[in-house]
């Protein structure tokens, strides 16, 4: 009972503030002579502020065209901020920077959603080991990793070298699909100075000092234990393909929403994914040293 009377009070009250904030909307037209639109795209600069006010405010519209215009096709943003214009009433010869700055908003929210579906199109493509295209990607990655060595074979123990846990690659591949790769060699390639370090302290990690104050606070067995675990490198392939689980996640729960509408001046891209990833990666690298 106690459990239905609370649901009761939370929808009610869910309720009251809806029809409070649409009072509160009205109350804020008439005396400013604007819609909520206009008000924040007037009132809040450019980047991800405005942008995800905007989205909030066409998501909770009580109007069908505002709700599906976050998911309208790329092509069809001009004509959706011209219907939305229309709709509110606005005259585009007063209010010409409304038209830019509500298209500009679309192209980052509906680019968003077209990011998370190309990145999720890659997560479920697997690796096919008969594809010439995935086999020359993986090739790349060793020849961009290891310049001067040479794979003796694609079967190989080799590849333990660079990360991977056995001789053929294409079985770490499974939890991320192609997107795992993509992302390894996009950092291996555009960021080569930095992907050779990772590399480099993956391998040779390093054990800092031990001070007077941490030698206090554990026993000698235990501060042995500390220190070796310190010590025990990384799997690059590996970590790689989990930091790519981990910005992958990012990305679906909208946790990148405010970084990309920053960044990305118009729709975000998959290159904005990938950096992401680049960073984040060599953030792993840091806390690892």
């Amino acid at each position: 009972m106690k459990h239905f009377v609370r649901m009761l009070i939370h929808v009610c009250l869910y309720f009251y503030c809806k029809f409070l904030w649409r009072c509160l909307k009205f109350v804020m037209r008439k005396l400013t002579g604007r819609c909520e639109l206009q008000r924040i795209c007037y009132n809040t600069k450019p980047g991800a502020s405005r942008t995800m006010k905007i989205e909030t405010s066409l998501r909770d519209s009580k109007s069908k065209l505002l709700q599906t215009s976050v998911s309208v096709h790329p092509d069809g943003i001009e004509k959706t901020v011209e219907d939305i214009i229309e709709l509110k009433k606005i005259n585009p010869d007063i209010n010409p920077q409304l038209g830019i700055s509500l298209q500009a908003c679309l192209l980052q929210i509906v680019g968003y959603r077209n990011l998370i579906a190309d990145v999720e199109k890659l997560r479920r493509e697997p690796y096919d080991s008969d594809n010439p295209q995935h086999e020359e990607m993986l090739l790349q990655l060793w020849k961009l990793l290891k310049p001067n060595t040479p794979l003796e074979s694609r079967i190989s123990k080799q590849w333990c070298e660079i990360g991977f846990q056995g001789d053929d690659p294409k079985t770490d591949f499974r939890g991320m699909g192609l997107l795992g790769l993509y992302n390894l060699q996009y950092f291996a390639e555009r960021d080569a100075i930095a992907a050779q370090q990772v590399l480099s302290d993956s391998l040779h990690p390093k054990c800092r000092d031990i001070t007077k104050e941490e030698i206090s606070k554990f026993s000698k067995a235990e501060w042995e234990k500390r220190r070796m675990d310190k010590a025990i490198g990384y799997s690059f392939a590996i970590v790689g393909i989990n930091i790519t689980d981990l910005a992958y996640n990012l990305l679906v729960s909208g946790a990148l929403k405010t970084h990309f509408y920053n960044i990305a001046p118009e729709a975000p891209m998959l290159s904005h994914f990938q950096q992401t990833f680049s960073v984040l990666f060599q953030k792993r690298k840091t806390k690892a040293a």
